[in-house]
């Protein structure tokens, strides 16, 4: 990852603060980097130690050997890491970052994670004398670099406030959505249409072409009417071109859409049609696809 692939933007006259993030995977990388543009000393913490150290050669600050460290006298501490399990090892325990957080100090977790872990560590934090805001995000890998990430939070309105100046370092739009875990519910909403619209789009588009039409055509004119969606416009025709290496894998969808599965067991919800598009997203997983952007479900329909 080079700064060169941040997309230049303006950022906001906020104080600069003593901040960490913890995880630089895909999205955590650019993210903590966008805080450091924006003039916040930042120190970061990752799992495999040489990708924390690449991420300080190209945007200074430091980096730290545990969470617990990287969480000691900043102002807030950043994450974004893949799953609950992992979530949990850098938040508790004695080198998690809890144990190196000062009172008042305010966590913020941006992985897509279940709700149940969210009201769980938010409760942690509460005995602490600390915050948590789970606020997961969306926009993928692009959004991450270009800092447009849409976030959507759950848990405290003034640690939100709080939060949501420097979060902008990185996003378009930073919303509270309730109380803990409404943030990981609203990005389960969300993943629930993009598995919806990513089949409806995959069984047009597969029709269009056996139907003999000029596929990107069809996309120029119906993308102007009632079928337009960001799905359509943004990976259509690449979809057409059996193009998949667009950031949010397979792997990691089936990961989110079991997060939705086992929420809707526990609230009721009746989800046939998510259900399904999980099972065609394992389709693709055994047709080689774990890795492929998750417009690869056309490729089961080829």
């Amino acid at each position: 990852m080079s700064t060169a692939s941040l997309n230049a933007r303006p950022y906001d006259a906020t104080p600069a603060l003593k901040v960490a993030f913890l995880g630089l995977g895909v999205m955590g990388f650019p993210m903590a980097g966008h805080l450091a543009r924006a003039g916040h000393q930042v120190t970061v913490y990752n799992r495999s130690p040489a990708k924390a150290q690449a991420w300080v050669q190209e945007f200074g600050g430091q980096s730290a050997a545990t969470p617990r460290e990287a969480a000691q006298g900043m102002d807030m501490v950043f994450c974004c890491v893949g799953n609950d399990a992992d979530l949990r090892s850098v938040v508790l325990g004695e080198q998690g970052a809890l144990a190196g957080m000062a009172p008042g100090a305010v966590f913020v977790d941006h992985t897509t994670a279940s709700a149940e872990v969210a009201r769980e560590l938010y409760a942690a934090a509460q005995a602490l004398g600390l915050h948590f805001v789970d606020a997961p995000v969306s926009g993928g890998q692009a959004g991450a670099q270009n800092g447009l990430l849409t976030v959507m939070c759950g848990g405290d309105a003034a640690a939100f406030e709080s939060v949501k100046p420097v979060g902008m370092a990185f996003s378009k739009a930073f919303t509270l959505m309730g109380a803990s875990g409404s943030g990981q519910l609203t990005k389960m909403v969300n993943q629930i249409c993009i598995g919806g619209l990513v089949q409806a789009l995959s069984e047009a588009i597969a029709f269009g072409q056996k139907a003999g039409l000029d596929i990107e055509k069809v996309l120029d004119v119906i993308g102007k009417g009632a079928a337009q969606s960001w799905q359509m416009d943004n990976r259509g025709k690449t979809m057409a071109q059996d193009q998949f290496n667009f950031g949010f894998a397979v792997d990691w969808m089936r990961k989110d859409l079991g997060l939705v599965m086992d929420e809707s067991k526990r609230n009721g919800a009746r989800l046939p049609v998510t259900a399904l598009v999980d099972q065609f997203y394992a389709d693709v997983q055994a047709l080689g696809g774990k890795r492929w952007d998750t417009s690869s479900l056309i490729k089961r329909l080829r």
